[in-house]
């Protein structure tokens, strides 16, 4: 495609991006012999990028406005380590004009395209506008600058409910609303309006016709210097949640050829009516109902987190094209060349639990296996020791496989999720393997509310009583003394007459269980509190337990942290810990009393009780903020309170926040149930958020 012999003239390249993004572009640059330079703030200060790269640059405080947003501190950083060029991933400054202004200012290339696109293409009345004067097709609706809500009202009965109320500004699903009775349209206009207003700062909206049964393809394409465009074949991104991309194959199910060349065709128009120069995407909506008619709905101006599924088919790397082609190399080969091989699909690991509404979890990776096999591709930022917190787009890694057809590359993929190892960090790995064995996923019959549609249907796998097993047979392993030990002090259970088990009693899930175990590692017997008694043997060597139950033979990972047990099981990832009898937990603490703890790592930023006053079961204590997210964790009871943070307090997923001290007639409730989050505040676009 472009002559990977021709030097580029770039040696040094400066990465103004975090986590997976970052590491990927590392090992493009690294594989063309050019220097990376990484940068990070304080949070990322042992990333896994900034120990990858050559070099590495300090911007700033966790914050990313503060950092990674902070455009004088990047370019300065790119001037300082003498970067002749600046790849900005995804998210963060990848789409802002100003910073490829200011690199343009600084005579630092920006791996990007021109800045009129940027603005043009960021601006969704504009991208229409643009676009249809180069014959691509456009939802039917209304679109202009300066639109009030009475013109919006006027024009709605022509375009014809349902509509769809967007933002011109933005993305991510942030003030979009759906309407199909015209008598809720007004207040709909009102609330798009504070929303768009206080995500981006431009409250501008349009209207679109609502596509029925709507199916997310986007088309890859790449221009040179030269005005030459081609496209690399489409994806299929509808498995969404909330319009945020979960999973994503290339080529789509759904087209045929015919279409796959007219949809190609209107994505290389879209390019040219910019002046395009790079890698970029052209997203189009789809009638699941009409696959032949397919609609503009904008243009991402860089490169996509699912770029490799198109790099896997194509056989193109699509980072190396963007720097041959910012530094003036041409396009080499017709668009009748590019051949699409296979079948690839990509399913997004991020750092949430599915069990609990999708909640931002958070961390340290206390164990990582990360798949290697033939036809797998793992994009990760992560490594032992990865600390992974609220700051920034919970995205972790992506796990991508590739097949010679659809079946083979699914099938890939879910053994692949199935083989990833992550200890210290809740994650949807899970909810991605119950997604994937869905008879529509399987079927290739999606559209963009499959998923959301699913989400009631998913159930975490209960923590069974092999995992409390393994996980007291654990702890009673790393308490068994050396040989040289003093025998008596042996938790074998030896006494005169029969033997006294040693017991453990473990929380995991919904379960808490007392655990027997009598014997000796090399032949004990166990029962799960009142259950049968069945024959274990145990040893532990590093992180990895070998436990034989009954002759069935299984190897656990298994790590702790902070009181808690990981366990990588065969159905997924149980986290155990060990709690005390309720009569020897303490003098502040008795039965009835309940613990509101943080359901993610981030800050308190408000607290709505006085400590020591009395609280109604339900009422409002804590706010906690992750993600630019509010939630409000309330009373699990009544009683009085007993708080243990304050405002501006960083708190650890886990972390009990406050006690609530059950009032004489309040009835009683598992010091386990916690304080659960009743709203769900969005506050803000994520910072650096990959859509």
């Amino acid at each position: 495609m472009l002559n990977k012999s021709h030097p580029v003239g770039f040696d040094t390249v400066l990465v103004a991006n975090r986590g997976e993004i970052a590491m990927r572009v590392i090992r493009t640059l690294r594989a063309m012999g050019i220097r990376s330079v990484a940068v990070y703030s304080d949070a990322d200060a042992d990333a896994r990028h900034v120990h990858e790269a050559d070099t590495a640059v300090r911007l700033g405080p966790a914050p990313a406005r503060e950092s990674y947003l902070a455009i004088d501190k990047v370019v300065a950083a790119a001037v300082r380590t003498g970067a002749q060029a600046v790849h900005p991933g995804y998210g963060f400054l990848s789409e802002n004009a100003a910073f490829a202004a200011a690199l343009a200012d600084a005579g630092i290339v920006f791996l990007g395209p021109p800045a009129r696109a940027i603005e043009v293409m960021g601006d969704k009345i504009a991208a229409k506008n643009t676009v249809s004067a180069f014959n691509v097709p456009v939802v039917p609706g209304i679109a202009r600058p300066g639109l009030t809500d009475a013109d919006l009202i006027d024009a709605a009965a022509e375009v014809g409910y349902p509509v769809l109320v967007k933002p011109s500004a933005g993305g991510g699903g942030k003030g979009m609303r759906l309407v199909e009775d015209p008598d809720r349209l007004p207040e709909a206009l009102r609330s798009a309006r504070r929303e768009a207003a206080a995500a981006f700062g431009d409250d501008t909206l349009f209207l679109e016709r609502f596509v029925t049964r709507p199916r997310h393809i986007e088309v890859q394409v790449l221009a040179d210097q030269f005005g030459n465009v081609l496209h690399l074949g489409e994806r299929e991104c509808s498995l969404q949640r909330r319009h945020q991309k979960v999973i994503e194959e290339a080529p789509s199910p759904l087209l045929d050829a015919a279409t796959r060349a007219r949809i190609g065709a209107a994505a290389c128009n879209t390019a040219r009516s910019v002046d395009y120069v790079g890698a970029g995407t052209v997203e189009f909506i789809v009638s699941a109902d009409r696959p032949d008619e397919f609609f503009f709905m904008e243009m991402n101006t860089r490169l996509q987190v699912e770029h490799p599924v198109t790099e896997l088919v194509t056989g193109v790397d699509l980072v190396e094209c963007q720097v041959r082609v910012a530094a003036g190399q041409k396009l080499a080969v017709e668009q009748d060349e590019i051949r699409m091989i296979g079948h690839a699909i990509e399913a997004r690991v991020y750092a949430e639990d599915p069990g609990r509404g999708f909640l931002p979890t958070g961390g340290t990776v206390l164990e990582l296996s990360e798949p290697e096999d033939t036809g797998v591709r793992v994009d990760s930022g992560l490594r032992v020791g990865t600390v992974v917190g609220s700051d920034y787009d919970p995205m972790l890694s992506k796990v991508i496989a590739h097949g010679a057809d659809r079946a083979a590359a699914l099938a890939k993929l879910d053994r692949a999720l199935g083989d990833t190892v992550l200890l210290g960090v809740t994650s949807n790995i899970e909810f991605l393997r119950f997604l994937l064995a869905d008879p529509n996923v399987a079927a290739g019959q999606l559209d963009t509310g499959l998923l959301d549609r699913r989400v009631a249907d998913f159930r975490p796998a209960p923590v069974d009583d092999e995992a409390f097993v393994a996980a007291a047979a654990y702890r009673w392993l790393r308490r068994w003394p050396s040989a040289q030990a003093d025998p008596w002090q042996v938790p074998s259970g030896w006494r005169i007459g029969d033997a006294a088990p040693t017991t453990i009693r473990l929380a995991g899930g919904d379960r808490t269980e007392h655990v027997h175990l009598t014997g000796t590692p090399s032949a004990a017997h166990v029962r799960v509190d009142e259950g049968e008694t069945r024959s274990v043997t145990a040893t532990v060597e590093g992180n990895v337990l070998t436990l034989t139950l009954d002759g069935i033979r299984r190897e656990y990972r298994v790590a702790e942290d902070d009181g808690h047990l990981w366990l990588a099981t065969p159905t997924g990832v149980a986290m155990l810990r060990e709690v005390a009898e309720a009569s020897v937990r303490g003098a502040a603490e008795h039965v009835g009393d309940a613990e509101i703890t943080s359901p993610m790592p981030g800050s308190v930023i408000a607290v709505q009780a006085e400590n020591g006053t009395a609280v109604a079961a339900g009422a409002p204590v804590v706010i906690v903020e992750a993600m630019k997210m509010e939630h409000s964790l309330t009373a699990p009871i009544a009683g009085t309170v007993e708080l243990l943070v304050t405002p501006g307090t960083q708190v650890r997923l886990g972390q009990v926040l406050a006690r609530v001290l059950a009032a004489p007639e309040s009835p009683t409730t598992s010091p386990d149930s916690g304080g659960r989050p009743d709203t769900d505040t969005d506050t803000a676009e994520r910072e650096g958020n990959p859509a």
